[in-house]
């Protein structure tokens, strides 16, 4: 039998334009503050999640490597938590909750933070 999955919580970032403000931030020190405002927020025990799975597209340079592993261990997270990047270009922010949904129902992990950010 199946487990259900909710969405408990959203937050986010601001949206930036090229060139902006936010243009020299790295992404996965973006994608740490939205993590960490969940957690404190929602007074979770870090230890109890099983993962982070973002969906990132357009991955280039610096931000060419596993930017979920690296926003999870920015936000504060234990080293055994561990982070997902999903590039399925427009689709990835999607992907990503929709994979934390499928491993919630079939009884993989219990507690994801799931999620996008585009660079």
């Amino acid at each position: 039998m199946s487990q259900e999955a909710f969405v408990c919580d959203a937050v986010r970032t601001p949206i930036g334009r090229y060139g902006g403000a936010l243009s020299t931030v790295r992404g996965d020190d973006l994608a740490a503050v939205p993590l960490k405002a969940l957690i404190e927020r929602n007074e979770l025990d870090p230890a109890a999640i099983d993962d982070v799975i973002l969906g990132c597209a357009n991955q280039a340079g610096e931000d060419n490597r596993n930017v979920a592993r690296m926003a999870a261990l920015l936000s504060g997270l234990p080293e055994t938590v561990g982070g997902t990047t999903i590039n399925r270009l427009c689709a990835s922010g999607l992907d990503a909750v929709g994979t934390a949904a499928r491993a919630i129902r079939s009884g993989d992990a219990n507690l994801l933070l799931a999620g996008a950010l585009k660079i």
